[in-house]
């Protein structure tokens, strides 16, 4: 598919799925986490290594999550003192797709208690976030992560698009996003957009058919007659 195709199905577009970290949000929210719990050099290059297809996802996430090893304590404090940063456009991108009635959905690697106040801020319902959960012992200690969750594992989020299109019969769905995880991600998604306005990953800009640093031109788009 060339860049004017994706273009025009965008114009097109039944639904759209936003990965979240360093797309709808400057930053990611697990190095964010392990910064402030003193670990942010180590879980960076993890995280690094997982974005850019090194390893499967599910084994970065499991490798990092044992390091970080966060108490249900840190992880309220840490959503308390370190609120994520909306990326410039995004908010407005997502009400001009609201206006045109297209549903949108935030599909993320990374954890609900994270990105549902990223859902409410953009008017997106709790059920169209796709995501993985923390488990916690009684005792507030970590004890792992949900492991059924779609985007627990490599290809979760081609996973996600799948089920979305089944239920719901979208026939010209968008995939926006960074990493690896999102480009791979279509098909089963009609189109992919890779995002670089906060990282640019190399794989993903050399394998990425339309690729913007900018919200902006995505609205333009959308808002031509």
């Amino acid at each position: 598919m060339s860049s004017d195709e994706i273009q025009n199905v965008w114009r097109q577009t039944d639904a759209v799925c936003f990965d979240v970290d360093s797309t709808v949000i400057q930053e990611e929210g697990i190095d964010e986490l392990a910064g402030f719990l003193g670990k942010g050099n180590e879980i960076a290059r993890l995280t690094r290594e997982a974005m850019s297809g090194d390893m499967t996802f599910r084994q970065s996430l499991n490798i990092r999550l044992n390091i970080l090893q966060p108490t249900l304590v840190q992880i309220r404090d840490f959503v308390r003192t370190k609120p994520p940063t909306l990326t410039p456009g995004i908010k407005k991108l997502v009400d001009v797709l609201h206006s045109r009635n297209v549903p949108v959905f935030l599909v993320s690697g990374g954890f609900k208690c994270f990105i549902s106040p990223i859902a409410s801020k953009l008017n997106i319902p709790i059920e169209n976030v796709f995501c993985n959960r923390l488990k916690f012992y009684y005792t507030g200690e970590y004890a792992g992560f949900d492991e059924n969750a779609f985007t627990s594992e490599s290809g979760g989020k081609g996973l996600v698009v799948n089920y979305l299109k089944q239920t719901f019969g979208f026939k010209k769905l968008v995939m926006i996003g960074d990493g690896m995880t999102d480009l791979e991600a279509s098909p089963p998604a009609d189109a992919f957009i890779g995002y670089g306005g906060n990282i640019i990953r190399e794989k993903v800009k050399a394998k990425s058919k339309w690729y913007v640093t900018d919200f902006n031109e995505l609205i333009g788009l959308l808002k031509e007659k």
